[in-house]
C-alpha cells in the first residue's frame, strides 16, 4: 500500500521556521515567512518558464547558481509579487537577501527569496525588514504559521510531511506551498518549499526535485495561467545523518518526495479559487507519456469542461473535443471515456462508460449527471494508441472565481 503524506507537518532536523505579521496584510494576518537552516544545505530549485520572470525568481536563480551547496535560508513575502518592477525590484530582492544573511552571519547568495501578490508593485521594504526581525525572534517548529504566512487568496494553508525509514536510518521530508489562482504549471506552479534532513548530493537534489515536480506541480490546473513568480525549492540539511548511498536509497527518497509534492499539489487544486469540485483526469493509451500529459492538460484547462463540471452537466462532448485539439495524436474511433466518483476507478467501481468507437454509449443521463455533481470526480480517457499515461488534477470554474479575480487588487 502506498504511503500517504501527513498533513500535520513534522519537525525536520536542521531547520527552524516562522510566519509573522509584518504589516503588509490587514487585520493582523500573517504575511511573511522565513525558513532557516542551522548549517549549509544542498539546494535545488525549479522556476517558471514564463518569460516575464519576477525579480525574486531572477535573484534566486543567481543565488542557486552560485551557492547551491550552501544555502541557509528562504524568505517569502506576500501582497507584492515584486514582478515587472525593473531594477528597483531586483535590488529590493537582493536587499531582502542581504538583511536575512546579516542576521545569520552568512553571504547574501546563501539566501533564497520568494514573493507573491500583486504584479507591478514594489516591496514595502520597511515592512519586509520588520518581518525579518519578527521572524528571527519567533523561529521554531511552527510550520503551520509559515504556511499561513505565504497565503494570498488561499483559504487554508498547504502542508505535508513524510517520515522515511531507510537502510541508514530515519529521515523526514516536510513541505509547504501556496496557490489557489494563476495555476497552470510549466515547471512548477505557485510557491513551494520542501526540506529534508537526509543528506543529498547537488545532482541528486536536482534530479529528485525535477522528478517530483513533473509528476505533481506540473500536473495541476486551476485556471490556465502560469505565474511570473512560480518557484519550488528543495533544501537538504543532512542533519539526520542519513546518507543516500545506493540506487535503492535514492529511489526511495524520490518516491517519498513525490508523495509530499503530490499532496501539496492536490491541496492547491482543492483550494482553487471558487472551486467546488476536485477532478482527477487519467489519460492512458497514448503514444507517449508526454502526449498523454498534453491531452490531460488541455482537458483540465478547458473553460467549457470546467464550467460543465461546475454546473453538474455531464457534457462529455466537451471533454472529447478538448482532447481532439491537444498537441498530441487523438483518434475518437479508438478512444473510450469513463467517469466515476472519487479519485480512482476500481474493480468494484469501474465507472460509467460514456463514449467509445466514436459514438456515445447508451448510458443513463441521470447517473452521469449525478456523478458530475459529486465533489470528487474521476475521468478516465483511454486512447488505444500506445502505452503512454498521465494523471492531471483540476477543479471546476465557478461564479466565485470570477468574483475573486474581478476585484483582486481592490
Amino acid at each position: 500500500m502506498k504511503q500517504t503524506a501527513d498533513l500535520k507537518p513534522q519537525r525536520v532536523r536542521g531547520f527552524t521556521v516562522a510566519g509573522v505579521h509584518a504589516g503588509m496584510k490587514k487585520n493582523g494576518a500573517l504575511d511573511f515567512a522565513l525558513i532557516v537552516a542551522d548549517r549549509d544545505c544542498v539546494a535545488a530549485g525549479v522556476f517558471t518558464k514564463n518569460q516575464s520572470k519576477a525579480a525574486p525568481v531572477l535573484v534566486s536563480q543567481e543565488h542557486l547558481a552560485a551557492r547551491a551547496t550552501s544555502i541557509r535560508a528562504v524568505a517569502i513575502n506576500t501582497t507584492s509579487a515584486n514582478a515587472m518592477t525593473g531594477r528597483v525590484g531586483v535590488e529590493n530582492a537582493r536587499i531582502t537577501a542581504r538583511m536575512v544573511a546579516a542576521k545569520l552571519g552568512v553571504q547574501p547568495e546563501q539566501v533564497l527569496v520568494m514573493s507573491t501578490g500583486v504584479i507591478g508593485t514594489h516591496l514595502p521594504m520597511p515592512k519586509i525588514e520588520q518581518g525579518i526581525e519578527l521572524a528571527f525572534a519567533q523561529l521554531g517548529a511552527d510550520w503551520e504559521s509559515a504556511a499561513r504566512g505565504i497565503m494570498t487568496t488561499d483559504t487554508r494553508p498547504k502542508m505535508a510531511s513524510l517520515r522515511v525509514l531507510s537502510a541508514d536510518g530515519e529521515y523526514t521530508i516536510t513541505g509547504i506551498s501556496k496557490g489557489a489562482g494563476m495555476i497552470a504549471p510549466n515547471m512548477a506552479t505557485m510557491l513551494g518549499v520542501i526540506v529534508t534532513d537526509a543528506e543529498l548530493s547537488r545532482e541528486h537534489a536536482m534530479i529528485a526535485l525535477r522528478f517530483a515536480t513533473d509528476r505533481s506541480f506540473n500536473r495541476i490546473v486551476v485556471d490556465g495561467d502560469t505565474s511570473t513568480n512560480d518557484a519550488v525549492f528543495l533544501l537538504a540539511s543532512g542533519a539526520s545523518g542519513v546518507h543516500l548511498r545506493t540506487t535503492a536509497d535514492m529511489h526511495q527518497f524520490n518516491e517519498a518526495l513525490l508523495i509530499v509534492a503530490q499532496s501539496l499539489a492536490q491541496q492547491i487544486v482543492r483550494d482553487g479559487e471558487g472551486a467546488t469540485k476536485f477532478i482527477t483526469l487519467e489519460v492512458v493509451g497514448a503514444r507517449s507519456d508526454a502526449e498523454a500529459h498534453a491531452i490531460g492538460h488541455t482537458i483540465a484547462a478547458s473553460p467549457l469542461v470546467k464550467t460543465a463540471f461546475y454546473g453538474g452537466d455531464a457534457n462529455w462532448g466537451r471533454i472529447v473535443a478538448a482532447a481532439g485539439r491537444a498537441p498530441a495524436l487523438f483518434n475518437p474511433d479508438t478512444a473510450r471515456l469513463l467517469i466515476g466518483r472519487g479519485e480512482a476507478l476500481t474493480d468494484d467501481a469501474p465507472g460509467l462508460l460514456l463514449f467509445e468507437n466514436g459514438l456515445p454509449t447508451r448510458y443513463s443521463e441521470a447517473e452521469a449527471s449525478a456523478i458530475f455533481r459529486e465533489a470528487d470526480i474521476i475521468v478516465r480517457l483511454e486512447l488505444g494508441l500506445g502505452n503512454g499515461a498521465a494523471t492531471v488534477w483540476t477543479c471546476d470554474l465557478s461564479h466565485e472565481y470570477v468574483s475573486i479575480n474581478g476585484d483582486y487588487r481592490s
